[in-house]
């Protein structure tokens, strides 16, 4: 039984949301604008099975309900109940017996429990949902938490790295560090373990400037997954827009807060840059037959989209059985709320929104130029943070790759597929690649930085799986290999997996450090995915959302060939710091130089000589790219335009070797050869300045570099 009152309860204030400790006591306002009443649930513990008291907030302004406690503290637990009608075919699922996380929650303590008491209908019900359940939810949900936003920052000041000397490391708090033998065992797995001097050591030797990690905001797994003894270890499955996971943490009393904070303060001090990916386009709530956890029992009106003619059902642009509706100003004022929060009190710098088109979605087709779009246009917070797009969702219309307003970077998905195709041995990819090469002019309208290139990311098969699988092999999720794509643009050289061949395993190799050449010798911003710089595998799975184990945690434990490749990725992203032709804000005009006939880029085909219109029609696996030293557009802090090495790219995706004639260029030196990827090794070989041509293995590729200092 709940006790009598014995905490003193004042009127508070509608503003901020959520639970804010003033120094004196904490004031607590929740959005409804449906309900009929709000109760303010108070916990002794994270294990408490009941609320030692239950407060009605009596106080409400507009639609914010609130009130004041002046014996509250930093560290209080509480949920709200919820109070109105229960008709699920108009959209209303209010049901008091059912705890509530606070959606402004900045902090989450306790477990999360799948049972059939989290469900506001009865299980196995023959009318489903229709029905209402009367079993109270909170010894099964997770607790919200006051906490006190007090952290000494000292002088951090974020990096602000320019685009386009960005180079994104996609990576899991966990995953990247759960192996690690150099890290502290007592924080593998953490933030504190991502923020370790091995782990800072290892980003900076790369010369990795932003570190994108998968979802931190709290989310919990599925059922079905925990039916399986599986997890959801991507957390594409938000629960909570302001908390840390607190899963990454050394306890969840709120430590995961400061802890969190450290791991910023740490990354910025070795000039990293900290990027979330945030899921703001659908809640672990699910569809109509999902858990009511929190935004679905305060406001199921307000915060989803809602099936028009059939409020019961849920708009699914997500794939995940709800879209929650930013064209609802509160569920809008959520979002921004949150995001300003990890920027302002979080020190983030930046965001990859998981199926961004959904933002833009009122109960219209997306729209990336609609209200969510412009006001963190004009947001003079988020406007200056980096903002990235995954462009697509799944809903009608939803491919809007190209299409996100100024200020936006976008994954390229058409940059991943045309570089696997051309590498896996296509003969139509030339003119596409020629475009992915230069930075996607043909997609973007402001330059080569609004894409963001990746061959790999955490969705699909690392880099090594690329080269050595070309079937899925996902059997270990528990779908029977149905889930993940079928369609990888992979290749296996010879043999389904792993072998023992020496020679199919050095082609292997040699494909890596092709892929990973391409993608960081193009303009735009390069994004590595975890463990791909040192050959992590996944043994085939495409799709290992739900494998929390050593299937998905980086091996640190490198083999010879593993460490030769990672030293191979340094050595490109060197060249990459070194050269400002590969750093364009602009893109290339392919047009002369004002200080000679050169121009800017120049395709250039096997005979040296330039490609023509008809050359770009017929089908190919050799391409040149020859960058001019003077083509750079990036400037010191003084204004003074830098100047670089003329480079000159060659790529064979073809089966069998060609002779490249060097072209002419410009000034005194002679052509190095920097890059072949036939070999693993550093190179600076200088050619004789009577050398005029090139022998290019198959599947191979070179870089050159010319310039008075060669």
């Amino acid at each position: 039984m709940v006790s009598e009152h014995k905490t003193r309860v004042w009127p508070g204030r509608s503003s901020p949301l959520g639970a804010t400790w003033d120094g004196q006591g904490v004031n607590f306002a929740v959005f409804s604008a449906h309900a009929t009443s709000i109760e303010l649930c108070l916990f002794e513990s994270p294990e408490s099975s009941v609320e030692f008291e239950r407060i009605p907030m009596n106080d409400r302004t507009g639609d914010i309900w609130h009130c004041y406690l002046p014996d509250a503290r930093p560290g209080w637990l509480y949920g709200y109940r919820a109070h109105g009608a229960w008709s699920p075919e108009v959209g209303l699922r209010f049901n008091p017996q059912k705890l509530l996380i606070d959606p402004y929650a900045k902090s989450l303590s306790g477990r999360f429990i799948w049972d059939d008491a989290v469900y506001a209908y009865p299980i196995g019900s023959q009318y489903e949902d229709k029905d209402f359940d009367d079993r109270d939810s909170a010894p099964f949900m997770p607790r919200s938490m006051v906490i006190d936003t007090a952290f000494t920052w000292g002088d951090d000041r974020a990096p602000d790295t320019p685009w386009n000397r960005t180079v994104i490391y996609e990576a899991h708090v966990k995953g990247l560090t759960a192996s690690n033998p150099e890290v502290p065992e007592n924080i593998r797995g953490t933030y504190l373990g991502l923020a370790s001097e091995p782990i800072i050591d290892h980003l900076s030797s790369l010369g990795v400037t932003a570190i994108e990690l998968l979802p931190t905001h709290a989310f919990m797994s599925e059922r079905g997954l925990g039916e399986k003894d599986l997890t959801n270890y991507w957390g594409y499955n938000s629960i909570g827009f302001f908390a840390p996971h607190a899963q990454f943490a050394s306890n969840d009393l709120g430590e995961q807060v400061s802890e969190f904070k450290t791991m910023v303060k740490k990354l910025h001090r070795a000039g990293i840059e900290v990027i979330l990916d945030v899921v703001y386009n659908h809640t672990a709530e699910g569809d109509h037959l999902g858990p009511t956890l929190s935004m679905r029992g305060l406001d199921n009106l307000s915060y989803y989209h809602l099936v028009e003619d059939d409020k019961r059902h849920y708009m699914n642009y997500t794939g995940c059985g709800n879209s929650l509706n930013a064209a609802n100003p509160d569920t809008m004022r959520l979002i921004m709320d949150s995001l300003r929060y990890w920027v302002s009190e979080m020190h983030v710098d930046g965001f990859r929104f998981d199926l961004a088109p959904v933002l833009g979605r009122g109960n219209t087709p997306s729209d990336p130029f609609g209200r969510f779009f412009d006001i963190v246009r004009q947001d003079p917070v988020l406007s200056a943070t980096k903002l990235i797009a995954e462009p697509w969702d799944i809903g009608e219309d939803g491919y809007k790759l190209g299409d996100f307003p100024p200020g936006w970077a976008e994954w390229n998905g058409s940059y991943r597929d045309c570089v696997r195709r051309f590498w896996q041995g296509s003969d139509t990819q030339l003119q596409s690649l020629a475009s992915r090469l230069s930075g996607s002019s043909d997609l973007y309208r402001a330059g080569p930085n609004g894409s963001i290139n990746f061959i790999t990311c955490h969705d699909g098969y690392t880099l090594h799986d690329l080269v050595t699988y070309e079937e899925k092999h996902n059997l270990a999720n528990g779908e029977e290999n149905k889930d993940g794509h079928n369609d990888n643009a992979s290749n296996n050289w010879g043999h389904e997996g792993e072998t023992d061949s020496e020679q199919i395993n050095a082609l292997r190799a040699r494909m890596k450090r092709n892929l990973m050449a391409t993608l960081i010798l193009s303009q735009g911003v390069p994004m590595l995915c975890a463990g791909d710089e040192m050959g992590r595998t996944q043994d085939g799975n495409n799709n290992a959302y739900c494998q929390d184990n050593k299937l998905t945690w980086l091996n640190w434990d490198l083999s010879a060939r593993d460490r030769d490749f990672l030293k191979f990725c340094q050595h490109l992203l060197a060249i990459h710091r070194e050269n400002p032709a590969l750093r364009r804000h602009a893109f290339f005009q392919g047009q002369p130089l004002s200080e000679g006939d050169i121009k800017d880029v120049t395709w250039v085909r096997p005979d040296g000589r330039e490609m023509r219109e008809s050359d770009w029609k017929r089908k190919g696996h050799n391409l040149g790219m020859l960058m001019h030293g003077h083509a750079a557009d990036e400037k010191d802090e003084r204004g003074i335009l830098l100047r670089g090495d003329t480079l000159l790219l060659l790529l064979n995706g073809g089966g069998k070797a060609v002779r490249f004639r060097l072209p002419e260029v410009e000034g005194p030196g002679n052509w190095v050869e920097t890059i072949n990827t036939t070999t693993a090794k550093r190179l600076n070989r200088v050619l004789p300045a009577n050398r005029k041509s090139v022998h290019l293995q198959a599947h191979a590729l070179i870089l050159m570099r010319h310039g008075a200092s060669w």
